[in-house]
């Protein structure tokens, strides 16, 4: 009978949580009451907010528009969508890389062996009568040395420190040697949409003159109601607007239609901006050709705004979050270093979802996902194809992210969780960086194959050789520095790797 301030863990299931205007969601729940359009990018990563009315799904993260919302929460603490985000992250951050745990198994069992022979040496030539105790504990002295891994404990870091140097020389931050590792090996990529393969912000992409009228006379009148509004449509119209350096006339007061649209006083008629449906719930007849244009620029994965001015219909404004200008030739170039698929997964439509992909050249889409779907879709992908790298911006991407083999994330336009989350970021938002990455990550992954080889010839050598007695301490130091040497020199070449090959 009362409203009442809660903490958020108080909140049972079936409770009734009231959202106010501009508020952030703290439930995952189903609307009761109210009209709204809902911004869930943080969640679900789509560029325009959603309408929302009684009996539509909203979650806990999302940001409330002007409408006051009533909800019924469904999901108790620990269990909503932010508490399973965190969840994933934590879960996927406690795995170790495979590289990781072949290196521990190593140096658990060359040491000791080595230790144990060279005991071998000392003792048993004595007791068989072959060497003396002074000559077996020379040689074993000698075989220490020799056996000493420095040239193989030093190969791996040197080549993954000269290789991170030189990604971050070239705005690529990788956070550790097994990523840099990882990247090389990548047999499939997914990618997030908004922020990602595309700005991240609504541009008019199409203006649709009606009735004779003309494009600036369209954006004038619309620019004028937009102005005023703090809407991401809204900011996109006026920014059209400036571009086509149009004088914007002044507006009168401006009426937000929850979830509708805009109604105003432009040169003293009344000014209607906003979807169809501002319309069809007062019932006005709408003309053929406007609903016609509507169809189109929704069919090509659209949002519209129509403009109505007094009794004229003026015109449609199609609405698109554009795809960076690098998409596509990024993708090729990835294609051609033999990645495939490449998949878009995504929390917009499926409409709007499939234009962005067709047009950057996306193998496959996968739309409507929320933040657990991503990571159940990456899954199937990680024991399809063995290595995947999540590429991603959002707070909604961030499970995936962790639980990829390589998560990479845009440095600039990305959030904090997903950076925080992330193995490899991007920090020009830059994905041209991303061909380079992989191709450097080859690169490193040649030359540290090489100094293990090359550090495992010498010790073998060295050991037979010390053994026998064919070496001496002093040969054996000589080759044993010279090899460290050699695997040092070879790892600084990734410093100056630069696009396919190390020069």
């Amino acid at each position: 009978g009362k409203d009442e301030e809660v903490p958020i863990e108080q909140v049972q299931v079936n409770d009734i949580v009231i959202i106010l205007p501009a508020e952030r969601l703290s439930i995952d729940g189903i609307v009761m009451s109210g009209v709204s359009a809902v911004d869930q990018s943080p969640i679900t990563g789509e560029s325009v907010p959603v309408e929302k009315k009684a009996g539509d799904q909203v979650f806990a993260g999302t940001v409330n528009g002007n409408g006051a919302l009533e909800i019924v929460n469904l999901k108790a603490s620990g269990d909503r969508t932010l508490d399973r985000i965190v969840k994933l992250v934590e879960e996927a951050q406690t795995q170790k890389a495979p590289t990781e745990v072949f290196t521990e198994k190593f140096e658990r069992i060359f040491v000791p062996i080595v230790l144990i022979v060279a005991v071998l040496v000392i003792a048993i030539p004595p007791i068989i009568g072959l060497l003396t105790i002074g000559e077996s504990f020379y040689r074993a002295m000698a075989l220490l040395v020799g056996a000493s891994p420095c040239a193989l404990a030093l190969g791996t870091p040197s080549a993954v420190l000269a290789g991170i140097a030189q990604a971050a020389r070239n705005g690529v931050l990788i956070k550790g040697g097994a990523y840099l590792e990882n990247l090389g090996t990548l047999r499939a990529f997914a990618f997030d949409k908004t922020g990602t393969l595309t700005i991240g912000k609504p541009v008019i992409t199409e203006v649709v003159p009606l009735n004779g009228t003309s494009e600036s006379e369209v954006l004038r009148i619309a620019g004028a109601v937009e102005s005023r509004s703090q809407h991401p449509l809204a900011k996109a119209v006026v920014k059209k607007a400036e571009e086509m350096k149009i004088t914007l006339p002044d507006a009168g007061e401006v009426q937000s239609l929850t979830a509708k649209g805009v109604r105003s006083i432009v040169e003293g008629k009344t000014v209607e901006l906003g979807s169809l449906r501002l319309w069809q719930s007062d019932n006005v007849d709408i003309p053929d050709q406007v609903r016609q244009v509507v169809e189109d620029l929704q069919e090509k994965g659209r949002s519209v705004i129509v403009i109505k001015h007094g009794e004229t219909w003026l015109g449609v404004l199609g609405v698109r979050d554009t795809p960076r200008d690098s998409a596509k030739k990024v993708l090729n170039e990835l294609r051609n270093l033999g990645m495939k698929p490449l998949i878009m997964l995504t929390g917009d439509n499926k409409g709007i979802g499939n234009a962005v992909g067709k047009e950057v050249g996306i193998d496959e889409v996968k739309a409507d996902l929320l933040p657990e779907d991503k990571v159940t879709l990456l899954k199937e992908l990680l024991k399809t194809y063995g290595q995947v790298a999540m590429v991603g911006d959002g707070v909604n991407d961030a499970p995936a992210l962790a639980h990829a083999t390589v998560g990479i994330s845009m440095g600039g336009a990305g959030t904090a969780v997903a950076l925080e989350t992330a193995d490899v970021a991007l920090m020009g938002d830059d994905l041209s960086k991303l061909p380079f990455a992989v191709g450097l990550s080859r690169a490193a992954q040649r030359t540290i194959r090489q100094n293990f080889y090359i550090s495992l010839f010498v010790i073998a050598l060295l050991i037979i050789s010390t053994v026998t007695g064919f070496f001496g301490i002093g040969i054996a130091v000589i080759i044993h520095e010279g090899s460290t040497m050699v695997v040092v020199v070879n790892s600084l070449r990734l410093l100056m790797f630069k696009d396919s090959k190390v020069v």
